[in-house]
């Protein structure tokens, strides 16, 4: 065994040894001349399908303010929360720094423990790669800043470089983006709230969600106190701080208007899921996206919606001016090719194609007719299934009794449920695909009845509708209670088209980060309907189409399908039609958004049967069709 004197050298030698690799690597390590990419502003440009340039936003806002014109308490809240020792330590947190080098090679959480200093420093010259190697340059390279700038210098950068959430870097930005001010205005609780965004918005963020909401008044107030406990808020100016300082719902500084922006809302949410970038990686900007929007087609939709909004206002106006147009025109393969997602994205923000808002009413009844082709029906419950086709007879008189395999349907109330067509007409026994095409109600009621209203929530599905905008599963599921999207719908017709195969809709097909290309998640074709299921939807609408439009489907170049939708509250009017492999659903709406979210009568402002609103601006968008 090594004798005291053996083990006191070693330790003495190792001692010296480690002081001696520090000095070196002290020395040789140099403060870089450049801040990189996480320190300085870029944009994000998109570009049109034809690879012209669509759009060029600044998500990032970042703007310097003097350490003199932060106030005191706001500058002591960020230290307090963060490291309250900045003025008197060396830069490092030997202690952090070895909990972090610890989490680190235990794959572990590496946040905490890091000086000021050190944020900074791996703000504005480090990449945020949680490694041994960036954490140990981390520390270097602070120790020797520490040495070179003054503690305030340091304080002043990492307040102006650091990320806030909402697109914001700086304080000043983060001030004007929570609480629409310059942050020479704030006082010491609003500073607090803007000191715990530090720890992460996403999770900070009162504003994206209540669990949210709980742990920013938890961190605001804990951030109060701790400025008590160091000294730099008495306990009467604590006090004073009982009322969460609630911040803006929205960012003001996010300049937005005309309908391009609705694309870049689109193409921006789709590249992060699909491309795995973070909010915050994405708000630094330098990514270019290539849409898959067709300049041409984006204009005639818009300008068909355009020229349908001008017209209703001639009208009544009273109407007109709760009126609402969606509408979106999707590929066979998926892309997303226009949209329309309302007037003017400063003054309505949520995109109305991608809504789900309304009833898709008898625009649904394809789905029906496709989930009964496909299953067969049952007329009672140990039946096998029989086949149905287009020539299957039903009921299409009015007033017609739903039934199921064991009986008549009666509802919660206890009252026996009767199918009933549009305008009380009664049409006799009638074919499905006459019935498809003249939008008689009751034949497809009872079919979903017969088919099973779980094999119509399916084959939806399968088709493209999003779970959540299906209906519930009461006989109205047939004739379209559920409130699917513009974009949606008009995917799920693309599925008729494309032989029963289905593409996820999608609106971008390529991004790049400074020239070099980013992993895109793009979506796989999968089987939703048999082949001669959709051949014979695609044919039963054609029909339909032609019944209703004679002359256009006469001169039409190729197949034309489309689907007119009405509901029975007449809140709700749509359009959904296929030419050259595309597809474009429209719908018209009334909500009062000031007085409730519930649909209001058309009142005649979607025009008639022949010559409705939303099949004049899927004309418009899908011409020329000969």
């Amino acid at each position: 065994m090594p004798s005291w004197r053996q083990w006191a050298g070693g330790v003495l030698t190792s001692v010296g040894l480690s002081c001696l690799l520090l000095g070196i690597a002290y020395a040789a390590t140099d403060i870089p001349d450049n801040l990189n990419s996480y320190a300085t502003q870029q944009d994000n440009v998109y570009f049109w399908a034809d690879g012209t340039p669509m759009a060029r936003t600044g998500w990032v806002q970042r703007q310097a303010m003097p350490l003199k014109d932060i106030p005191e308490d706001v500058r002591w809240s960020v230290l307090a929360a963060e490291n309250a020792s900045f003025y008197s330590d060396s830069g490092i947190s030997v202690k952090g720094l070895a909990r972090a080098l610890v989490r680190t090679v235990g794959q572990g959480d590496t946040q905490g423990g890091s000086t000021i200093t050190q944020q900074y420093v791996k703000n504005v010259y480090l990449n945020q790669n949680q490694t041994i190697g960036r954490k140990f340059t981390e520390a270097m390279i602070s120790l020797k800043l520490d040495n070179r700038m003054s503690k305030d210098d340091i304080l002043e950068g990492y307040l102006n470089t650091s990320w806030f959430g909402r697109g914001c870097y700086g304080i000043q930005r983060a001030s004007q983006a929570y609480y629409g001010k310059d942050v020479s205005q704030l006082d010491a609780g609003q500073g607090a709230f803007l000191a715990s965004l530090l720890k992460g918005a996403g999770l900070y963020d009162p504003t994206l969600s209540k669990a949210n909401h709980a742990r920013a008044v938890e961190r605001w107030s804990w951030i109060l106190d701790r400025m008590v406990e160091i000294g730099k808020l008495t306990k009467a100016e604590r006090a004073k701080y009982t009322k969460f300082p609630e911040p803006l719902k929205t960012n003001p500084l996010y300049d937005t208007g005309e309908q391009t922006d609705y694309l870049v809302e689109l193409a921006s949410q789709y590249a992060k899921k699909a491309a795995n970038i973070s909010e915050k990686d994405f708000d630094l900007g330098g990514y270019q996206v290539y849409t898959t929007f067709d300049r041409k087609r984006e204009s005639k939709l818009a300008d068909a919606v355009a020229k349908a909004r001008k017209k209703a206002q001639k009208g009544d106006r009273s109407a007109a001016k709760t009126a609402h147009y969606g509408a979106a025109s999707v590929a066979a393969d998926g892309r997303i090719l226009a949209i329309y997602g309302g007037p003017d994205h400063r003054t309505q923000g949520y995109n109305e194609s991608n809504s789900t808002t309304v009833p898709a009413g008898s625009a649904f009844l394809p789905f029906v007719y496709a989930a009964g082709l496909e299953h067969g029906v049952r007329k009672t419950r140990d039946d096998d299934p029989t086949r149905v086709t287009g020539e299957t007879l039903y009921d299409g008189n009015n007033e017609v009794p739903v039934t199921t395999p064991e009986g008549p349907y009666w509802d919660r109330s206890g009252q026996k449920v009767f199918a009933t067509n549009d305008g009380g007409k009664s049409y006799g026994q009638i074919s499905l695909r006459r019935a498809l095409a003249l939008s008689v109600n009751t034949p497809f009621m009872q079919l979903g009845m017969d088919t099973g209203l779980d094999n119509v929530r399916a084959t939806a599905e399968a088709a493209g509708l999003l779970p959540g905008s299906i209906g519930a599963q009461v006989p109205a599921m047939s004739i379209g209670n559920s409130t699917p999207s513009a974009i949606r719908m008009a995917g799920g017709y693309t599925t008729f088209i494309a032989g029963g195969r289905r593409t996820e809709p999608y609106s971008v097909r390529k991004i790049t980060r400074n020239g070099t290309g980013i992993g895109l998640d793009t979506p796989d074709r999968t089987r939703a309907l048999e082949p001669d299921v959709a051949e014979e939807v695609t044919s039963a609408l054609a029909d339909a189409f032609s019944t209703a439009h004679p002359a256009v489907a006469a001169s039409a170049d190729g197949t034309v399908t489309g689907k007119a939708g009405t509901t029975p509250q007449d809140t709700a009017s749509w359009f959904v039609g296929t030419h050259r492999s595309v597809s474009t659903a429209v719908v018209v709406y009334r909500i009062d958004l000031t007085k409730s979210l519930e649909p209001l009568p058309l009142k005649g402002l979607a025009g008639t049967a022949d010559e409705s609103v939303p099949y004049g601006i899927w004309s418009g968008a899908m011409s020329p069709l000969g």
